[in-house]
């Protein structure tokens, strides 16, 4: 029985990165050998088992069959005599395929090595196409290290297209999708998960609406990147370089797709593509099961960015209806994170990437002017009942008439 450290912990070692978890694979043990030596069995699939010490998982080795279509149609086996190369053979990429002995010695028997030092992303062997899942980790592991100089190899790029013109990758189920795209979104350069799988065509597969944003012109004042894919991306790394969370990136990645709806005809201007991607971004977060708070936020910015952009114009009644629909108000976390998704949109694109974005400021002051009217003031003066909410309304909407007239210092 010997057992190996493998996949991302022994990758990321290589490179210098802090390891987040360690997987090892055991060679030559059965179910019952790993009972006795008091590990504890977790796995559901095929025999996976807890250290009884670490706590890190312990898999036996395995090899894989392919019996349906997706990446659930595969049968297991383990046993003895499956070797540490059997099980190395069927992993994704070279990168996650080198192992490493108790003994500190690395089993490296598909290349990985070289293609670290290669900047390569390679499929190990022709098993890659037999999962879905794969093009999506493929994907990811190029947004997680693009910033490396990594991309994909030219012929694992062709196989996936292979995938998606075979019809594989149509059996992907929305709780893989979502949960590789999340990860996808939280690297360092989330654009390039889209990018990846524009180039491999299950962008158009798997997120129609977003790829329906390619070649879709904009004017060129506005966007000089003018393609609404491109500034739609760029948006999204805008939104890395900040640090943003989850909710936020999501936001800014579907926010213009009422672009894609946008009549050929009416090109390169896009009215009322705020109202036109609300739908959009309600079917496309269901179908993709994201979660509430992420379409929440999605929702509200989507309806919202252009009345953002224009908000040193607004009158006060405009104003005020803008910060209440935002939650400027009852959920102040809300209203920020709809600023910083508009911040990044008005900095994904070419030339603006370090553009000041006044209009946050500015709600944020006019947030706090407008608080100073608080519905206990209005109570105090002896209304009651409905009247509250129109008398708080009117004296919110005199505040910032007043606000507005008030010099301000210029925004650096």
């Amino acid at each position: 029985m010997k057992r190996y450290l493998v996949g991302g912990a022994v990758r990321d070692e290589l490179l210098g990165l802090p390891v987040r978890e360690r997987d090892w694979v055991v060679v030559g043990a059965t179910p019952e050998e790993m009972g006795a030596a008091g590990y504890q069995p977790v796995g559901k699939d095929f025999p996976v088992f807890l250290h009884p010490q670490t706590r890190e998982e312990h898999a036996l080795a395995r090899t894989e069959r392919k019996t349906a279509p997706g990446y659930r149609g595969f049968s297991f086996h383990t046993g003895p005599e499956v070797t540490l190369e059997d099980d190395l053979v069927r992993r994704d990429l070279t990168v996650n395929a080198i192992a490493r002995g108790d003994d500190g010695v690395l089993v490296d028997p598909y290349g990985g090595r070289r293609d670290l030092d290669a900047r390569l992303l390679r499929h190990v062997s022709e098993a890659f196409c037999e999962d879905p899942v794969r093009i999506l980790r493929v994907a990811r592991f190029h947004a997680r290290f693009a910033p490396l100089g990594f991309r994909v190899a030219d012929e694992t790029l062709a196989l996936m297209r292979r995938m998606v013109d075979s019809g594989e990758v149509d059996h992907l189920v929305p709780e893989r999708v979502w949960q590789e795209t999340k990860k996808g979104l939280m690297t360092e350069s989330p654009g390039t998960y889209f990018r990846t799988l524009q180039d491999c065509g299950a962008l158009a597969r798997i997120m129609p609406e977003l790829a329906a944003l390619h070649g879709v012109p904009q004017r060129a004042d506005y966007h000089p990147e003018v393609d609404t894919l491109v500034h739609v991306l760029m948006c999204l790394d805008t939104s890395a370089r900040l640090g943003l969370p989850l909710e936020v990136r999501y936001a800014v990645l579907v926010h213009d797709l009422g672009k894609g709806a946008t009549p050929p005809e009416e090109w390169p201007s896009h009215r009322m593509h705020d109202l036109r991607g609300v739908p959009l971004v309600e079917r496309f977060s269901e179908r993709l099961r994201v979660p509430s708070a992420c379409r929440d936020l999605a929702l509200v910015h989507t309806r919202e960015h252009l009345v953002i952009h224009q908000a040193l114009q607004l009158r006060p009644s405009t104003l005020l209806g803008l910060l209440e629909r935002t939650g400027a108000f009852a959920k102040g976390e809300r209203f920020e994170q709809v600023l910083q998704a508009s911040v990044c949109d008005a900095r994904g694109r070419l030339g603006f990437e370090h553009s000041h974005y006044e209009q946050a400021d500015y709600l944020r002051a006019a947030r706090v002017a407008a608080s100073e009217i608080q519905a206990a003031q209005v109570m105090a003066d002896g209304i009651s009942g409905a009247a509250i909410g129109e008398a708080l309304k009117q004296r919110r909407e005199r505040r910032l008439k007043e606000w507005k007239e008030q010099p301000r210092e210029p925004s650096p």
